[in-house]
């Protein structure tokens, strides 16, 4: 190095003190750091975070996270959104100063996620369009519009006697494997092609269970149009806890973009145990069954956020279709009766029907649909209307044949139309029937044509039914489209397909 080089060196160096002198001074960063007092098995009190918010996430410092859910002086409780077996006594958190949130949009169509939008499938990062946090307000009544339009789920039991209406609540209640999980999927796959976003939210199941659902979405062609959340039975309580509430706000973004989205959450008994776990865990006094005081609020605040939107906020709807078990067929247990005062109507799955082998095993004397009626189209409502009530009689009549005593023509006919009526609404699962051809299934039952049809013979008849439907005439199916009353002329063309299909019968 030369002699001369080194005053360079030495002014760049002084003109570097200036510089850093003459920069504004940093301002200091102050952060809250707690430590882990306790963890237990989906829950952590943590002490030292004394300006904590209520529902604001924090971050352990191993890389978990957690929800303040808790507050008392000196301590608060978080409840984990991450396995408990990663953090440790003494652990350091750290305050997020924000909420918890889930990426919303449309790369999420066709994926499979977690409560937190991570992927679950294998498929790379999601690219979403941002982030809004799990809890919302619901819509206000002047945010909300009249339920007008009719969700048809392609099985005929429910389009025909329980419709629903989208924007709709409609609980689907039973005991474990009466089929409930299957009307969920089935309403699911009669999306295809109508534009409707599904969404399916799996709660606390096991993974063999949600591997069936996405096989038969992906099966019935609904994978692109359709998000499958997935909280599983072995992770942490909170995961389950928040899946209902992340999902919900999914569909929220959708629904404000003025589109139209079926939203299934299977099932909310099980919800209500890991928030009831979570809970006593969190020394909270319990109430009926164990349950906290607030269960009630916490299923209310959640299924309020469905709804049918004005065209102010978008136009759009969230149609729920929450799932609940029963034990025994006990309706009046609390978490059944919740529900059921917070939704506007059930479809009830009896196990006895199950066991008589009618599938779906709807029971239409205790299934109710408060408003779908209101949506249903015209069609259906001068085929159907009598539905409900011939079954009823049949069944009355039904049991007091049992006693063999004997009966008159007019009873032996009306025994006969029943069992045709009820012949008519069995079909299989994951095979949902578009509306023509409900309607000609159920014209010729309620008009008598099935009548002479034995036991035996009924399942090729009504597949000799549905296949003359598909042949109907344009002008009817494009009426049944667009929810136009059928006239006299295409109820006559319907009478004759469902005549020639059984003539031409085996």
């Amino acid at each position: 190095m030369t002699d001369a080089a080194i005053p360079a060196r030495a002014g760049d160096a002084a003109a570097l003190v200036r510089d850093l002198a003459d920069a504004p001074a940093l301002a200091p960063k102050l952060e809250e750091v707690g430590h882990v007092l306790e963890v237990g098995a989906g829950v952590a009190i943590v002490s030292g975070l004394d300006r904590a918010l209520a529902d604001e996430m924090v971050i352990f410092g191993s890389g978990g996270v957690g929800i303040v859910s808790d507050l008392e002086p000196g301590r608060i409780g978080v409840v984990l959104l991450c396995p408990a077996a990663g953090l440790s006594v003494g652990e350091a958190v750290h305050r997020s100063h924000k909420v918890v949130g889930v990426p919303v949009g449309d790369a999420l169509l066709g994926r499979i996620v977690d409560p937190l939008g991570r992927p679950l499938d294998g498929l790379g990062p999601i690219d979403a369009e941002l982030e809004m946090p799990l809890e919302a307000e619901a819509p206000g009544i002047m945010e909300r519009a009249k339920i007008a339009r009719p969700l048809a789920t392609g099985i005929t039991a429910i389009d025909a006697a329980v419709p629903i209406g989208r924007g709709q609540r409609e609980l689907i209640i039973g005991d474990r494997q009466t089929g409930k999980t299957s009307i969920a999927v089935d309403a699911m796959l009669n999306q295809r092609g109508t534009g409707v976003v599904c969404i399916y939210c799996a709660i606390a199941q096991r993974g063999d269970a949600s591997a069936r659902v996405i096989a038969a979405l992906r099966d019935g062609g609904m994978t692109a149009h359709a998000i499958v959340m997935a909280a599983g039975g072995d992770e942490a309580p909170g995961l389950s806890f928040v899946a209902p509430y992340a999902a919900t706000t999914m569909a929220e973004y959708f629904a404000r973009r003025g589109r139209d989205v079926l939203l299934i959450y299977d099932d909310l008994t099980r919800h209500a145990r890991a928030y009831r776990e979570l809970s006593l865990l969190l020394r909270r006094p319990p109430g009926r069954e164990a349950y906290p005081g607030d269960i009630f609020y916490v299923h209310a605040r959640l299924l309020e956020r469905s709804a049918q939107l004005s065209a102010d906020c978008g136009g759009g709807s969230i149609t729920a279709l929450p799932v609940i078990e029963t034990q025994a067929e006990n309706l009046s247990a609390y978490i059944p009766t919740n529900l059921i005062s917070i939704t506007d109507g059930q479809v009830y799955l009896s196990p006895r029907l199950v066991r008589k082998g009618q599938f779906p095993a709807v029971d239409l004397g205790k299934s109710v649909s408060r408003v779908g009626g209101k949506a249903q189209t015209p069609a259906f409502r001068a085929v159907a209307g009598n539905v409900r009530v011939t079954l009823s009689q049949f069944e009355e009549l039904e049991n007091f044949a049992r006693f063999g005593a004997r009966l008159d023509a007019a009873t032996v006919a009306q025994l006969k139309r029943g069992a045709a009526m009820r012949a008519a609404l069995r079909q299989p699962e994951r095979d949902p029937i578009p509306a023509v051809e409900q309607l000609v299934v159920l014209t010729a039952a309620m008009t008598g044509l099935l009548d002479g049809v034995s036991e035996a013979a009924f399942p090729a008849a009504i597949a000799a039914l549905r296949k003359a439907a598909r042949g109907a005439p344009g002008p009817i199916t494009a009426r049944l489209a667009s929810g136009a009353k059928l006239t006299d002329a295409d109820q006559d063309a319907l009478m004759a397909l469902a005549r020639g299909a059984l003539a031409a019968a085996p």
